[in-house]
């Protein structure tokens, strides 16, 4: 048998190897995440689960532009802000109890709206430069906006926030019992990830990729660039709006805190230790960070988080640059061509 023909078998029989093995670990992941609050307390509920899930969408709208438009933003944490501070002031809190600008749902959409709209302005910005100079206009852009929002006391409520959100009650479930708001992220966060795994496969994204890679080329087939990543941006928007919303309902508030400096940093990190090659990446580094987080104070200390965290993104980021969705990937490549070539071999 030739080499040619082999190869051809080999890859064949790799590629259904690989097929079947994902459908199953798909349906056993799939499976897990349903059942994980029938399966642990609430705390890990709400505080692992539903909080990685939220930072997650987040990170994931980082994970969007960096991989496939090639953008590295450090405004998304900001968006998310500006679609949190949206549904905060249009909803029931401490500082006007009782009084509901409009019903929760047109809030909703506001907020939604906001972020967009955000994500938009900060993409029509930040396309005007490329590389490290998108990346500082971006966290300009950021930094101002946390500014904004710690001086601002008439509408914003300055440095302490706008605290006590009404928590709405959806189809009859109130959002503070914890099954029921982890099963709303998961929704939520699932049709983020769907949405983006196949946008990226339409023309527009393919045309987002292909201007990633040679941007004069596209501009001289007739692409409209600058129009592509706009509303690349625009996208992310949404996506990190979905999270700020969570995270407006998940913390009872929104303060400049949640929005600062050390925060945009920890969603950058998210998206790079779980690997900036896929977007599920973005959900895996968000469940590492919630992890480390939640349990840094009984390894190190409660005053070594930072250190901690530092330390686990350079091992990681030196071991695997695709981080850890490159090391899992490669864990089940090499598997399934160790399956597939026994069985080669003996035919």
């Amino acid at each position: 048998m030739s080499n040619q023909v082999m190869t051809d078998i080999t890859s064949s029989s790799c590629g259904k190897l690989g097929r079947q093995r994902r459908r199953i670990v798909w349906a056993v992941v799939f499976a897990s995440l349903l059942a994980y609050p029938l399966l642990v307390p609430d705390f890990w509920v709400v505080s692992v689960g539903a909080q990685s899930l939220i930072l997650g969408m987040i990170a994931l709208s980082l994970t969007f532009l960096a991989a496939y438009g090639g953008m590295v933003s450090l405004a998304q944490l900001a968006v998310a802000g500006v679609a949190g501070y949206t549904l905060a002031i249009l909803s029931s809190h401490s500082a006007n109890v009782g009084v509901e600008v409009v019903p929760w749902p047109v809030a909703l959409l506001l907020g939604m709206l906001a972020g967009i709209v955000a994500g938009l302005v900060i993409g029509a910005i930040a396309v005007r430069s490329r590389g490290i100079y998108l990346l500082m206009s971006t966290l300009a852009i950021s930094m101002i906006f946390y500014y904004l929002a710690q001086q601002n006391t008439t509408v914003l409520y300055g440095f302490d926030g706008i605290r006590g959100i009404a928590i709405p009650t959806i189809m009859g479930a109130s959002l503070r019992e914890p099954s029921v708001f982890y099963y709303l992220c998961l929704a939520v966060a699932g049709l983020a990830y769907l949405m983006v795994v196949h946008l990226v496969r339409t023309p527009f994204g393919l045309a987002l990729q292909g201007a990633r890679d040679d941007e004069q080329r596209m501009r001289s087939l007739g692409f409209r660039v600058t129009l592509h990543q706009v509303a690349a941006f625009g996208v992310a928007g949404l996506l990190a709006s979905l999270g700020g919303i969570l995270n407006l309902w998940y913390q009872g508030g929104i303060s400049p805190g949640s929005i600062g400096m050390t925060s945009t940093i920890g969603i950058l990190i998210m998206a790079v230790i779980g690997g900036l090659s896929h977007p599920r990446g973005a959900f895996i580094g968000a469940l590492a960070y919630v992890l480390i987080q939640t349990f840094a104070v009984d390894i190190v200390g409660a005053n070594r988080f930072n250190t901690l965290i530092g330390s686990v993104f350079l091992i990681i980021v030196m071991l695997s640059p695709d981080g850890l969705a490159g090391v899992w990937r490669r864990l089940f490549t090499r598997r399934v061509s160790e399956k597939a070539l026994p069985s080669v071999t003996s035919s």
